[in-house]
């Protein structure tokens, strides 16, 4: 049997007969509003994330077939803090922060796709995502968690795939998300305020402010 093999980024849940599936379909024969609802209902659970997927269709038969791949744990995390983009500056402007329960969440959905052989490793793997996306865990930066896992502090939550967290836990996230933003906002104001001033001419106490020369207009000549 000859098949022919169509790779696609869609939105979870909201895939559609437009680009890049809908003319990548068209050619196949398929029944094209038939795998769009079948893409969409496997991908309902990732609903505001881009997710990959494949679409294996028998040239013979016209039957397909819907692989959905994983995510990128970026674009998981992207939903856990519900941003629509993460830190542009990881290192200095954090954006938002997650619970140890929340990393474990992600890296179960990602732990069949990453080459890790335990959970911990791949809680070890997202933690890393975080750090380069500017996502503070457990309050603090990502390589400072790293160290805890390392030394088993959340070996048992681990282990026990807890993934859960509060609402009371989700508000105190969400407040920190708000802070981190103003905070940030604050710092991008002062900065262009520095540049300014770093701009403008410096003038010593005493001195008056340079006027502009004035260039003095000879009286038109007579003509004879």
């Amino acid at each position: 049997m000859s098949k022919d093999t169509i790779e696609a980024m869609v939105d979870g849940g909201k895939a559609s007969a437009g680009p890049p599936l809908g003319p990548a379909l068209g050619p196949a024969g398929v029944n094209i509003g038939e795998v769009i609802a079948t893409i969409n209902e496997k991908t309902k659970g990732f609903t505001g994330i881009k997710v990959p997927v494949k679409v294996i269709i028998d040239k013979d038969t016209k039957e397909f077939e819907i692989v959905v791949g994983s995510p990128p744990t970026s674009q998981l995390l992207k939903k856990e803090v519900n941003l629509e983009k993460l830190s542009g500056k990881a290192g200095s402007e954090p954006v938002a922060d997650l619970k140890m329960q929340q990393i474990i969440k992600v890296a179960m959905m990602k732990e069949e796709a990453m080459a890790v052989n335990t959970r911990k490793a791949a809680v070890k793997c997202t933690i890393g995502t975080c750090v380069s996306s500017g996502i503070l865990v457990e309050g603090k930066n990502g390589k400072e968690t790293m160290k805890d896992v390392e030394t088993g502090k959340y070996d048992k939550m681990i282990t026990e795939g807890k993934t859960e967290i509060s609402a009371e836990e989700m508000k105190e996230l969400e407040e920190e998300k708000k802070k981190l933003a103003k905070e940030t906002e604050e710092k991008h104001k002062q900065e262009e305020e520095a540049a300014k001033e770093a701009a403008a001419p410096e003038i010593k106490e005493g001195e008056e402010e340079p006027k502009e020369e004035e260039t003095e207009i000879a009286p038109e000549e007579k003509k004879e």
